[in-house]
């Protein structure tokens, strides 16, 4: 027994084989000619986004399939881990501010009409989330990222799921397919089951936990759209942006979005107060919901 690694054999899987390290060092490929310094701080910072994309969609996937098998706390432990990924991803943008305004416009104009809009992975979190809008469509080239956004407009997402879980489990009737469904007697169906999660939270503590996880997720991306827009204020200020739209201007008018309005409003429904919230209905005090005693 040594403190000394094995010796490997040239046929032994290695940790560059393994995580095709050659591979992944090879992609960062500057377009400024001659390369400007501060390319590829760029580059490595959008490149390890998608790979964060790529797992925060892979794991929400995971937590998905658990609600659908009712293991609720399996489902929360893969949302957590999803929660803390989107922190780091917050943090994570800051980097791109040791950039000076001028050093970025150094090689900034050969990064058009490439633009951040296009990545297919955010927009399918989205999608996921329930933020569908079609209208990204016309902004995609490659089919393979158009393929697999149209196939996420398709399938259920996150708040489908949980509304699922709700059924099987005897506490919801029946789901409301909108995130945010127009005034009426499903939405306040939707809101008294909610309402009652929350008002007894110790009596159906691993869907309140999934439920508040949710919420953490909503938050972090909004964090994340917030911190994204302060950074590119700082760098490009009011320009443009390299894929054409308004830059700054687009970013911010994203930040009202909301993934899961439903379980904020439930909030502002807490007490049996029945005052007006998120969608300008009143629910009543919920006594005979499932989650009452």
């Amino acid at each position: 027994m040594t403190d000394q690694p094995n010796t490997f054999q040239p046929t032994d899987l290695t940790y560059g084989s393994y995580l095709k390290v050659p591979e992944l060092l090879s992609l960062q490929q500057l377009q400024s000619q001659p390369p400007h310094h501060d390319e590829m701080l760029f580059i490595v910072i959008h490149q390890a986004y998608e790979l964060w994309f790529k797992l925060i969609l892979f794991e929400l996937e995971n937590a998905m399939s658990y609600m659908a098998q009712r293991q609720v706390l399996r489902a929360h432990h893969f949302m957590r881990r999803v929660v803390e990924i989107q922190k780091l991803l917050v943090s994570q943008i800051h980097i791109l501010e040791t950039m000076t305004p001028i050093e970025f416009l150094g090689f900034r104009g050969h990064l058009n009409p490439a633009s951040g809009f296009q990545s297919f992975q955010f927009r399918e979190l989205e999608f996921l989330a329930g933020l569908v809008d079609e209208s990204y469509y016309d902004h995609f080239v490659e089919q393979s990222g158009l393929s697999s956004l149209r196939q996420r407009a398709t399938q259920p997402g996150l708040w489908a799921c949980f509304q699922a879980l709700l059924i099987d489990l005897d506490h919801l009737q029946a789901p409301v397919l909108s995130n945010d469904p127009a005034p009426g007697p499903e939405r306040e169906r939707l809101l008294q089951v909610l309402v009652a999660l929350y008002e007894h939270p110790e009596a159906h503590m691993d869907l309140y936990m999934l439920a508040e996880a949710l919420v953490d997720f909503d938050t972090q991306l909004g964090l994340w759209r917030f911190h994204h827009v302060s950074v590119v204020e700082r760098v490009i200020g009011a320009r443009v942006g390299t894929g054409g739209s308004s830059g700054a201007g687009y970013l911010r008018s994203t930040l009202q979005k909301r993934c899961f309005p439903m379980l904020l409003e439930a909030r502002t429904r807490l007490g049996g107060g029945g005052t007006p919230g998120y969608g300008g209905t009143t629910v009543s005090p919920s006594r005979g919901c499932p989650f009452h005693p």
